[in-house]
């Protein structure tokens, strides 16, 4: 009768297990919400059934909605009249309020993960029991795709935990813990995952309440509720502070639980619940939500699912990974594949720079035996198959090499020549490398087809993607391995072109730099920083020149310039790298000043020299100018990278920028934000701004011919 949902009876109670076909996960799509409506239909009708109970037939309960779901969402909302898009958002809702009052009681037998749809499937039924497992979560991560928990998660999660202990929860899409969960009142069980079943059903033949406690005429909100409660009205004074704090008014999605949260909490569910679905429906029309759903859910989802792998490749899996170089990127990347399970072999000059290189993975894992995320057993496991040594012999038999050495081209060169002397000529060879071009880099390989690169970010065990970099001569088969090796350690990989800094560090790069330019050009260097920081990225640009080093922003511009001779383009803030290195002795934050003083016993503050070095303007810029400059440029730059074949797809330009160097999530990305404010609106701001501020700002010809063909990056 149902494809997604099985229907079986033990005894007088129904237990409907979510199955959806072919998937590895539970999700809900609309197949599994019409089986849902029509399973509930068959318990109530039938009164030979005393209650259900709804379960998982696959390791994790249900993780949220499906991608075909929310694109036919997000398309309806651009061009149905919203009416129709409220009614859609609201189908869900329905049901599941139809479910709490339906007169019989359901029980949740929550197995494992529950997410976002999932959570608010468990929390309309009327008793909810979790397995006793570290690993499940339960959440509701809508805000971090710019949208809000449309099936009753902003009502009925703070009429169990309370106002206040909910908005966390709510506006940082933070999960909790089997235990967590109980202790809120979130959940009433957690109980060993082989009795999970058998507890979910003596409660609905022994207990068996089906009136959910706020549909009870003396149900109270833990905490307090009302628009004059004292606690209510500092919860939501302090939040709405907080909140400007943390989003600088640029997301939407938190703005909106909390006005969700405010309304609905003092009316009566059916009303609250509609209260949701208008808030829902609102930032499903507002371009931020329709923008990181695509970048940051539907996109980020099918490039983990390895959607440039060549298909014609055999999938295969690193068993004993070579890294040469044991610093700190090298040190990161044996600490990650170590994790996930493979052999690592840790090369280094001295025995002693490789063993610093292993003790980087056992600070990280003694810090989560600490903190109970691992146990000890593991820990030692994972320390155990790191292996550090100076013998290149030991990398024979290794899948895959990872060279992570110092970036200088003469000792990449030696330490490749080395390594294929003593590995198999099956094993592919990537370079860390983030500027040095790969299609160079393999000149010294015997092997240039299965010479690639495979580009992290620091620290490696916490940043979510990596650049994988073909050079000219590199084949499908490296791309495939190198992807399938990115699977494995659980990141998310974008595939680009080789050229000098690749995608992400030259894009990047713009980001400093342009701030850079500006404190040359006399804009109070407090404004820049603050107005990065506003504009949505992660740290003001000065912040970023001194973290990543201003040394090393010197001395790429010095290599950039002797490898591309009388080709090189002056920069505005080249003149002022060669400064702060060769004049004032100012590296960054490794050297304890920068842009920044580092004092030992206080916060870091900007270097009051500043404005003796690079005197004010009279005239100051507005903050708006100035965020539209650091934003504006780093665009450019990435719609010269897709002009070139850099990048051969705008998701990877988005998913790059946002999880790579942290451009404003909430623009969707740099070529989602050009798409939004409209390709020929941005092409005649950027002839503007290149004819105030330097040619560097100009569109490229695909733009422009973009423009006048009224084209745009993503269709629709």
């Amino acid at each position: 009768m149902t494809k997604t949902i099985k229907f079986d009876l033990d005894g007088d109670i129904a237990v409907l297990t979510i199955d959806l076909p072919g998937k590895s996960m539970n999700v809900i799509t609309e197949e599994m919400m019409q089986d849902l409506e029509t399973l509930i239909s068959k318990v109530t009708g039938d009164s030979a059934i005393k209650g259900a109970v709804i379960t998982s037939g696959k390791p994790a309960f249900v993780a949220g909605a499906d991608l075909s779901m929310m694109s036919a969402m997000g398309a309806m909302a651009k061009t149905a009249p919203i009416e129709e898009t409220f009614n859609y958002v609201l189908i869900l809702s329905k049901l599941l309020r139809r479910l709490e009052t339906s007169g019989k009681p359901f029980a949740a037998a929550i197995n494992g993960l529950a997410m976002g749809g999932g959570l608010e499937i468990c929390l309309a039924c009327h008793y909810r029991v979790v397995a006793d497992d570290p690993k499940i979560q339960l959440g509701l991560p809508e805000v971090k795709v710019g949208l809000l928990p449309g099936a009753g998660g902003t009502q009925r999660l703070p009429r169990l935990m309370g106002v206040q202990a909910a908005l966390p929860y709510l506006l940082q899409g933070r999960s909790m813990s089997p235990q967590e969960a109980a202790g809120f009142g979130v959940v009433h069980k957690v109980v060993a995952k082989d009795a999970l079943l058998a507890e979910a059903k003596r409660w609905v033949r022994e207990e068996g309440n089906a009136v959910q406690p706020w549909d009870q005429k003396n149900f109270k909100f833990p905490g307090g509720s009302g628009a004059m409660n004292v606690k209510v009205v500092q919860t939501f004074m302090a939040g709405e502070a907080m909140l400007r704090k943390e989003t600088k008014d640029n997301y939407p999605a938190p703005q909106a639980i909390m006005n969700a949260v405010y309304e609905g909490h003092q009316v009566p569910m059916d009303a609250a619940l509609r209260i949701e679905c208008r808030y829902f429906t609102t930032l499903i029309l507002r371009p931020e939500s329709s923008n990181m759903i695509r970048s940051l859910f539907l996109n980020k989802q099918s490039a983990d699912k390895l959607v440039r792998r060549p298909k014609n490749v055999e999938k295969s899996a690193v068993k004993k990974l070579g890294v040469l170089g044991a610093g700190m990127m090298g040190a990161g990347i044996a600490y990650v594949s170590a994790m996930a399970g493979m052999e690592v072999v840790l090369l280094d000059m001295t025995q002693e720079a490789a063993s610093k290189g292993k003790a980087y993975s056992v600070g990280l894992l003694e810090k989560d035996v600490r903190r109970g995320k691992l146990s000890r057993e593991k820990a030692d496991a994972a320390l155990n198959r790191i292996t550090p040594t100076t013998d290149y012999a030991q990398l024979a038999g290794c899948d895959l090499i990872i060279e992570a050495v110092f970036e200088d081209a003469k000792i990449k060169a030696d330490v490749t020549a080395k390594t294929e002397a003593v590995i198999a000529k099956s094993t592919i060879f990537a370079s860390n490398t983030s500027t040095l071009p790969i299609t160079e880099l393999a000149k010294a390989s015997k092997r240039p087809a299965q010479f690639i690169g495979i580009h992290f970010f620091s620290p490696v065990e916490k940043m979510p993607l990596v650049e994988v970099i073909m050079g000219k001569k590199t084949g499908e088969e490296a791309l495939a391995r190198a992807l399938d090796y990115v699977a494995q350690i659980r990141k998310t990989p974008i595939v680009v072109n080789d050229s000098r800094g690749f995608y992400t560090s030259r894009c990047f790069g713009t980001y400093p730099s342009e701030a850079i330019a500006m404190l040359k050009e006399g804009i109070n260097p407090a404004l820049i920083e603050n107005a990065g920081v506003m504009a949505g990225m992660p740290v003001g640009p000065f912040a970023v020149a001194d973290e990543v080093s201003i040394e090393l922003m010197y001395k790429v511009m010095k290599a950039t310039r002797a490898a591309v001779g009388e080709k090189y383009q002056e920069q505005p803030a080249d003149s002022v790298a060669v400064d702060f290195v060769e004049k004032f002795g100012r590296l960054g934050k490794k050297a304890k000043k920068g842009f920044y003083e580092y004092p030992e016993d206080g916060k870091k503050y900007l270097w009051p020299e500043l404005a003796k070095h690079f005197p004010r303007a009279d005239k100051q810029p507005t903050v708006e100018e100035v965020k539209k400059r650091l934003l504006y440029r780093q665009a450019v730059e990435v719609a010269r990278c897709y002009e070139e074949g850099v990048l051969t797809a705008p998701e990877d330009a988005d998913i790059g920028a946002i999880f790579g160097w942290g451009f404003a999530p909430y623009t969707g990305g740099p070529l989602s934000m050009i798409d939004t404010v409209g390709v020929a609106d941005f092409v005649k701001e950027t002839e503007r701004m290149a004819r105030a501020y330097g040619a560097r700002y100009r569109s490229p010809k695909l733009l422009r011919d973009m423009a006048k063909e009224g084209r745009t990056f993503y269709a629709g």
